[in-house]
Formats: structure tokens, C-alpha cells, sequence
């Protein structure tokens, strides 16, 4: 794949880093790769203002709540409510954090009008598989008790990035039948949903494009503590119904990612599930994370989201 030219002295320099860091025998850990992905923040200097944020927790689990600068013009349908997002971060399952993102949710509040809820999940090794995944549901399952006195509506759209894609994704899959949980719609960007590493682009674009595939087996057998099957809890591999929300899935050409979301468009297709697809061929992984190099491609990233919302 050609990536950006934007990117390549970038990824030059990330590229030299990790080939002293192997030739040093410098070996993954949770610390340096949580330092790693927090230094990327240097590169999202963009935060635009909002109404309110506010830090709270549900149901013991910590959210940041974003309130959008200019609500919606009111429908006569739907007076002024506004639909609620929540948002799960991307790393690994490993790192990324409310504060890392923060950026991020402030653009999304913006772009789509609605009340973001960014989610604190628990993260591996110290809290492998399904600690995240029990405190996303509990978030979905409760989160109008941080919604008092907010022009809240009944919409919820569930998004994430990479491993919040994974996280999105299997709420979608587990919910379908639960008529406690409605999630209308799922903004998915370059998801992870194929827990066995086994489509192409994963040697494609494994080495050179900032997310490695030796990493992401790393993530992955730090995330997995308890010999699961790994292809029985892949959200690519599971219940895929005609139930799924509405869903927008974003993909990168030199994203080792890229094959799983493609897959994932294609499963949601064969089963008529509503699916807008949106494709950055020159783009790699975690793109949205260096926005001061590619500010043009995150600027149509949140401007498609919020047309999609």
C-alpha cells in the first residue's frame, strides 16, 4: 500500500525507534506502550469548546459527559432532545484513557450534536477479558442516571476506535435480543473484530504502518488470560443478525485492521443490516491520533460521522 505522504517522515521516524528498541531486546510492556500512545496527544492540538463537561461514574464506572456547544435545531418531531453517544477509546485494550481522547469527544460532540459519554473501561493485563466488556454493559445498561437535568433523548449510538470498535461491536452482538438495551446505531472506526489475526492485511500492513502485527498479538495474548477461544469471541465470527444497529464502519488502506472491517461490512450486508462504509486508502491505523499531520483526512472523519448521525 502507499501510505501519505503526510505520514512518511512520521512513520520514519517511528519506524527507526522500533528497529533500536528490538535491537536493544527492549521487550512490549503495559507501561511503555500506555507512555507510547499517551505521546501521540502531542499531535491533536485541535479542542474545540462545548457547553459542559463533567467527570461522574455509573454504575461505579468512570464517564466523562460532554454537552454539546450548539444544540440541535429543534424538529417538530422530536422537539430539542438530544441522541446520546458513548464512546469507547482505542488501545489495545491495553492503554488510551478518558483524557487521551478528550480531544476527540469534544470533535464528535460537535460534529454530530449529540451528548457524548466517554467511557473509563478497565484495561489488561491488570484487568483481562471481559472486564471491559462488563463495564461497557453496564454503562449502556444505565447510563440515563448521569443524564438528569439534560435535553436527553431516546437515540443511542453506540462508537469506538480500534479496540473500542471491538468493544462496540460485541455490545451490538450481545444485545440484539435484550429489550433493555436499544442501540440504534454503531460508528465503528478501523475496528477490531477478529480476535484470530487471520485476514490478510494483517502481514500486509504487520510492519511499517505504526500498529505492527507482532504488537497487536501482543495486545491480544495480554488481553486473552484464560485460554478463550479466540474466534468464538471475535464479534466477526459471531452472531451476525438482521438485529444489528444501523452501522457506519471507517477503514484504512495501510491499516493491518483494514481485511476484518471489510469482512465485517460484508457479514452486516448478507444480513440486510443498514451499513455505510468510508475507506482512507492512504491512511494507516490510529490515524485519528496525529490529526496535526492529517488534518484534512480527520477533519472528513468527524464530518462524516456526523452526517452518518
Amino acid at each position: 500500500m502507499m501510505v501519505s505522504a503526510k505520514l512518511q517522515p512520521f512513520l520514519a521516524d517511528v519506524n527507526k525507534a522500533i528497529a533500536q528498541a528490538k535491537a536493544d531486546n527492549i521487550a512490549f510492556s503495559a507501561e511503555v506502550v500506555r507512555v507510547n500512545l499517551d505521546k501521540l496527544g502531542a499531535l491533536v492540538t485541535t479542542t474545540p469548546q462545548v457547553a459542559n463537561i463533567t467527570d461522574t461514574t455509573v454504575q461505579g464506572v468512570p464517564v466523562r459527559v460532554y454537552l454539546p456547544k450548539t444544540e440541535l435545531e429543534p424538529a417538530p418531531e422530536k422537539a430539542n432532545d438530544l441522541s446520546v453517544l458513548i464512546y469507547f477509546h482505542g488501545g489495545g485494550h491495553m492503554c488510551g484513557s478518558v483524557q487521551l481522547y478528550d480531544p476527540m469527544c469534544r470533535k464528535i460532540a460537535s460534529a454530530t450534536g449529540c451528548i457524548v459519554i466517554s467511557v473509563e473501561y478497565r484495561l489488561a493485563p491488570e484487568h483481562p477479558y471481559p472486564a471491559g466488556i462488563d463495564d461497557a454493559q453496564l454503562v449502556v445498561e444505565n447510563y440515563a442516571e448521569v443524564l438528569d437535568g439534560l435535553n436527553a433523548g431516546s437515540e443511542l449510538i453506540i462508537a469506538g476506535d480500534s479496540a473500542g470498535g471491538a468493544i462496540c461491536t460485541t455490545l451490538a452482538m450481545n444485545n440484539q435480543h435484550n429489550r433493555a438495551v436499544n442501540i440504534d446505531k454503531q460508528i465503528l472506526i478501523y475496528p477490531s473484530v477478529d480476535y484470530t489475526m487471520s485476514h490478510p492485511s494483517v502481514a500486509q500492513n504487520g510492519k511499517g504502518f505504526l500498529l505492527e502485527s507482532d504488537k497487536v498479538a501482543w495486545y491480544f495474548d495480554s488481553y486473552f488470560q484464560h485460554g478463550e477461544d479466540r474466534k468464538s469471541v471475535s464479534p466477526l465470527f459471531g452472531l451476525i443478525t438482521s438485529q444489528l444497529p444501523k452501522t457506519l464502519v471507517v477503514t484504512a488502506g495501510c491499516d493491518p485492521l483494514r481485511d476484518e472491517g471489510l469482512a465485517y461490512v460484508a457479514a452486516l450486508k448478507q444480513q440486510a443490516v443498514p451499513v455505510q462504509h468510508e475507506h482512507f486508502d492512504d491512511m494507516v491505523h490510529a490515524f485519528m491520533n496525529i490529526e496535526d499531520l492529517v488534518p484534512e483526512e480527520c477533519q472528513r472523519l468527524f464530518e462524516i460521522i456526523g452526517g452518518f448521525v
